[in-house]
Formats: C-alpha cells, structure tokens, sequence
C-alpha cells in the first residue's frame, strides 16, 4: 500500500498534467464535433468516445517540453490537439487489434459500435491531426516543419511496428521477456516525439529537444512498463491479456523462474481469474527474483531520466521532469 505522503506526489503529478492537457482537450472536442459526420452510428461513437476519453499525458508531456525551452504553451494548443488526436486514433485502432470491448469499467468504441465503426472513427481523429499539425508547422521556418514531420512519421511507424511484433507473442507463454521488452521500448517512441515536438514548436535548439526527447523515451518506457504491471492488478484486464493478448511482461518474467512457471501455468488455464487469483498471481509475481530485477532495471532508468532532466534549465520545469519519472514507480 502507498503512503500519504507517496499518494499526494502521485496525485499533484496528475492535477499538473490535467491542467496543462485542459485546453487541449475542449479544443480537440470542439474540433471533432464541428466535423461533417453525417453516419449517425459514427457521430454517437465520437461523442462515445468523448464521455470517457481524458489523455492527459501526451498534451500534458508536450506542454512541459515546450514550457522546458522557454516556449509558451498556450500559443502552441493547436500542435498540442494534434498530437492528441494522433494518440487517440492509435488508440481506437488498438482496441480493434486487442479485441479490448471494455476498458477501465466502460465499454470501447470498438466494444459497443463494431470494428467498422471504431476504424472510421480511429481514421477521422488521424485525418484531424494531421491537417491540424500541418496548420500548425506551416507557421514555423521549414527547416523546423520538415523536422517535426519526419520526427512524427519515425514515430507513428515505430509505435506500428511494435504493435504488430507483438502479435506474433499472442497467447504464448513461452514469450520471451526480452523480445516484449524490445517492444514496448518501441512504443514508448509516441511520448518521446511528444517531447520532441513540443521542444521545437517551443523553439528549443537541437541539444535541447534531443535531450528532452531521450527524457521523453525513458518516461514512455517507465509509464508502458508500469501499465504492464497494474493490469495484473485489475482482473478485466488480466483475463482479457490471458484470453486474446500478450501476458503482462512480469508475468513473463515470473514465467522464467522454474518454481514460478508450474504455478502460473495453472493459473492461467484458470481463466477467467477471480479476485482470489488475482491476489495469489501478485504473490508469485512481485516475489519472483526475475521481476525484482526489473524492477531494478526500472529504477535504474528512473536515475537516467533524472540525469537527463539535468539539462533543463528552468529549475520547476527539472523539478517537475524529475517527479514524472519518479512517480512511475509508486506502488510497484
């Protein structure tokens, strides 16, 4: 269990983030809404999608990488919309790959509209973005613009491939730990071209957004590899791994160790997990050797990340970085 004091560093983390991504998020409503959507199934899929969608990590990241090299954040809200819209249409598309109908107790575009539906929409909020985003750069020098477009095609292709590496470890317990590993590094390219971009729509020199860009890496790796563990936590998620994805990497971690591998063999044949599972599942993983190694190995990038946030200038802002990349270990 946390501490009081470790629950309100989380929280103020998160009430910084949700500050910085409040703007963004009306705008990115605002815009979609104001679209031509004449398919009536496919405008309650994007006011659906609106009831629960709350991202505030990309637009919060790319605030702060702005604000890191003396950038103004709010003249920059429509690079910031875009690069929201961007995450969201990767994660619409996502459920669709996953088969995920129900996420954080609410129901899915692709779970209640169909894969038809969520696709058309994943494709509406991708067409946005990048017409935004193309608004956006055309206001700064070329060298820059052709830079930020060439950041974002490395990215989005990267983060595609990861997902699609990862469908060949589908339902196999024999996974290899550091073959998803290399995977979700992959993913993590999204916050870092959060970080990127915003460090140059904020007028950041190259050294500057590079180092804010490899910041941005690390954190995306910490917040992937923390997802991975709070997903063995909450049994939906668990059994929908179990059933249709790739097990958690802890578990594959644990899966390594010969006296873990028995037990959660049997585990899984289980499914679904009930609660009771669930808890006995966390004693054989968080107690494994293997997974206690990665989470050194996370701690260890926590303490990278923190060198990089070094390079910041401005004393909150390095402050703040530093936070970010802490906070992904509380709880674990």
């Amino acid at each position: 269990m946390s501490s009081k004091k470790t629950q309100t560093k989380s929280k103020s983390i998160v009430e910084e983030l949700g500050k910085r991504s409040q703007e963004c998020q009306e705008y990115v409503k605002k815009s979609l809404l104001s679209e031509r959507i004449e398919h009536r199934e496919l405008r309650q899929a994007l006011e659906h999608y609106f009831s629960y969608w709350n991202d505030f990590t990309h637009p919060g990241i790319f605030s702060i990488a702005c604000e890191a090299v003396g950038g103004d954040p709010a003249s920059q809200i429509e690079a910031q919309a875009a690069m929201a819209m961007l995450a969201a249409a990767f994660d619409i598309h996502d459920d669709i790959v996953d088969g995920s109908k129900n996420k954080h107790g609410y129901p899915t575009v692709f779970g209640k509209y169909g894969k038809d539906i969520a696709l058309l929409l994943g494709n509406a909020f991708m067409i946005d973005g990048f017409t935004l985003m193309g608004k956006a750069a055309s206001r700064m020098p070329h060298e820059i613009s052709s830079e930020i477009f060439s950041i974002l095609k490395t990215s989005l292709f990267e983060v595609g491939n990861a997902h699609a590496l990862e469908l060949s470890l589908r339902r196999r317990l024999d996974a290899s730990p550091a073959e998803y590993m290399e995977i979700l590094e992959k993913k993590a390219a999204s916050v870092e071209a959060d970080m990127h971009v915003g460090a140059l729509f904020g007028g950041g020199n190259s050294k500057d957004a590079g180092a804010l860009a490899r910041f941005g890496r690390i954190l995306g790796t910490l917040a992937t590899l923390r997802e991975e563990f709070i997903d063995i936590f909450e049994a939906e998620e668990m059994n929908q791994r179990i059933k249709a994805e790739t097990l958690p990497l802890p578990v594959l971690y644990a899966f390594q160790d010969t006296e873990s591998r028995k037990k959660i063999e049997e585990m899984v044949d289980r499914n679904p997990l009930t609660s009771k599972d669930i808890q006995e599942l966390l004693d054989i993983v968080l107690s494994s050797e293997s997974v206690l190694k990665l989470r050194k190995h996370m701690s260890d990038l926590v303490t990278e990340a923190s060198k990089q946030a070094t390079n910041v200038q401005n004393e909150r802002i390095r402050i703040l970085l530093r936070r970010l990349a802490a906070t992904t270990l509380e709880d674990l």
